[in-house]
């Protein structure tokens, strides 16, 4: 005798060895035996034979018609021999019996099975659904294989062109779209962005990563054409300065300015003149709403994405030949070099000129200092700025040496190719600029800080640099306290900051309280986004380093060793871990072979070549 049996959610077979009531001894037809119990078993037979019983039971169950079945039984719940009995119209034998099983149990959609033996019948509408849901299924599993052979064929899909953004960027993994690209990916051994551009769907590299930035950061698009009305301004009381700015060429947020006044009593007055876009970007507008949004100015070598709306920059930047709106710190310098007297205004400026790096160090460096001649129509004003300057650096630092300063570099990019220039930070318009810009965060911030109004500053200990709202040392500057100011146009928390010292140098009630969330929260985004922007220019700049030696046909450069593998090449602001290199002290120079420059990656290959200092 054979039993036909139900065990772990399939059907079985097997001969009876011994039958103990409760349980059955089996041999399966492949020889196994096992231990069932006797309350899994669904029905006993002696034909067919043991191996032919489930195949042919399987043959008989694909010609019962499944709709029919489903209409035959009813909305209570039957067993299985009952419904056999009906559907076969004479008492069924047991392969029959057995067909009905394997049926009802191979058609879940039909058929909610509420026991061993016994079923129930779906619900007419939610066999319809479960249908429609099957159906939707096999087109998907259709059109993703129709998309998988057109990116098989080198074809991308027009459907998924428009997609291609959020399949880079931001996915639905369950999506058939990414499905048919992973499928294609995997078997084609390619990157998601390498099979894209075998299709021919990704032009551009530098979009991949620029698109990634902007789809994470600025969902809405990098413009910023908010409709914003100019503040009036013009009952602010004009300067008796006359002042002019500082920038590299590029630079059109023009934050600050200086001027410098003989003074009466001998020494000069020097000004710090920083743009005030505070008096109209007011908490609630909809040019803070943007510049809240956006945090700071994004730089990147092909561009940048300004905080602030074009038409504000332009009605506060300190542009030549303009009465220009500015928060000012007046320093009073006697003959000696030492600091008389500070003071704060709120007022307008008179910018004369925005001169430029290139234009101005070739004449005001320190061989022209040395010679006492600055050939410049603001000659004597450089002067003066640059040996204030120099005072307070020396007052920062002591008798200390002066760090050693890295190399910086400049990227121009025009019509797809990438201009990259190298210069040596330290210069003395560096100096000029950076003590003076030192100089007037920290004495805005002591300000603040004295008059107990809530700001956000800038801390350094341990060599750890921190936002905080509680005033505290920066120990890389050997400051007291810092906190940023001096760039409005650029940076949010400025923005901030700036409020606070206008409505402190206007005795005003300040628009922040200590621990207002509203400070609070602006200062932990800021970081974020700040360090996100910075990782973004960097990766951006990396790119184009890539894309230099490309274009530049480079096979080889020359690169100093920083530490163990690591280097550091002498022509571009590109660090690599080179794992040729031998083991070499740091600062050894050598030469590099270059290969396997991939641009969606980001990533190329260097092979040792030579040593090249004179120490070899």
């Amino acid at each position: 005798m054979n039993v036909f049996y139900e065990e772990d959610g399939g059907f079985k077979v097997g001969a009876i060895l011994a039958d103990n009531d409760t349980s059955l001894q089996i041999e399966a037809p492949h020889g196994k035996r096992s231990k069932v119990k006797a309350s899994a078993v669904l029905l006993r037979f002696e034909r067919p034979a043991l191996g032919d019983f489930m195949n042919e039971a399987q043959r008989a169950a694909d010609e019962i018609d499944i709709d029919f079945l489903w209409q035959c039984c009813g909305e209570p719940e039957f067993e299985t021999a009952a419904l056999a009995r009906e559907y076969f119209g004479h008492e069924p034998s047991a392969l029959e019996s057995a067909a009905a099983l394997l049926r009802l149990h191979g058609a879940p959609m039909y058929f909610y099975k509420k026991g061993r033996g016994r079923y129930k019948a779906a619900p007419e509408a939610a066999l319809k659904a479960a249908l429609a849901g099957m159906e939707r299924r096999r087109q998907q599993a259709e059109q993703k294989q129709h998309y998988v052979d057109e990116l098989f064929a080198g074809r991308m899909p027009e459907a998924l062109v428009p997609q291609l953004k959020t399949l880079f960027y931001k996915p639905d993994k369950n999506s058939i779209e990414y499905k048919a690209l992973e499928e294609a990916g995997a078997a084609l051994h390619l990157s998601m962005a390498r099979l894209v551009e075998r299709c021919g769907a990704l032009p551009s590299t530098h979009d991949y990563h620029l698109d990634r930035f902007l789809f994470e950061y600025f969902p809405h698009g990098a413009a910023n054409a908010v409709p914003v009305s100019r503040a009036a301004y013009d009952d602010l009381p004009l300067s008796d300065a006359v002042a002019y700015s500082i920038d590299d060429a590029a630079t059109t947020e023009i934050d600050d300015a200086f001027s410098v006044t003989p003074r009466a009593v001998g020494g000069v007055r020097i000004g710090i003149h920083i743009a005030a876009p505070a008096l109209g970007v007011t908490p609630g507008t909809d040019a803070d709403a943007v510049a809240r949004e956006r945090l700071s100015t994004v730089y990147h070598p092909a561009g940048k994405i300004t905080m602030l709306p074009d038409a504000l920059i332009g009605a506060y930047t300190l542009a030549a030949g303009c009465d220009c709106p500015a928060l000012s710190l007046y320093v009073d310098v006697n003959s000696t070099g030492e600091i008389a007297a500070t003071e704060t205004r709120v007022e307008r400026v008179r910018v004369v000129a925005n001169l430029r790096h290139d234009a101005l160090e070739p004449v005001f460096n320190d061989a022209a200092l040395a010679s006492g001649v600055i050939d410049h129509p603001q000659g004597a004003e450089l002067k003066a700025l640059w040996e204030f300057a120099r005072h307070l650096a020396k007052a920062r630092r002591g008798d200390g040496p002066e760090s050693q300063q890295r190399a910086e570099y400049t990227f121009k990019v025009e019509n797809d190719r990438v201009q990259i220039g190298r210069r040596v930070r330290g210069s003395a318009v560096d100096t000029l600029v950076s003590e003076l810009m030192i100089h007037v965060n920290s004495t805005w911030g002591r300000e603040l800080a004295d008059k107990k109004m809530a700001a956000i500053y800038r801390v350094q200990s341990a060599g750890k640099v921190r936002m905080s709202t509680v005033p505290a040392a920066h120990e890389g500057l050997g400051v007291a306290q810092y906190l940023w100011a001096s760039s409005p146009l650029r940076r949010y928390v400025d923005l901030i900051n700036q409020r606070q010292l206008i409505a402190a140098t206007r005795g005003e009630s300040p628009p922040y309280q200590a621990r207002d969330e509203a400070l609070l929260a602006a200062m932990r985004d800021f970081e974020l986004a700040y360090d996100a922007y910075a990782e973004f220019q960097r990766n951006m700049e990396r790119y184009w380093c890539l894309r230099w030696l490309t274009q530049e046909a480079r096979a080889s450069v020359t690169a100093t060793v920083i530490r163990e593998n690591l280097v550091r090449f002498d022509e571009l602001p590109l660090v690599v871990r080179v794992p040729s290199l031998p083991e070499l002290p740091a600062d050894a120079v050598v030469e590099l072979a270059i290969s396997g420059i991939d641009l969606l990656e980001l990533t190329l290959h260097c092979e040792f070549q030579r040593r090249m200092d004179s120490a070899y």
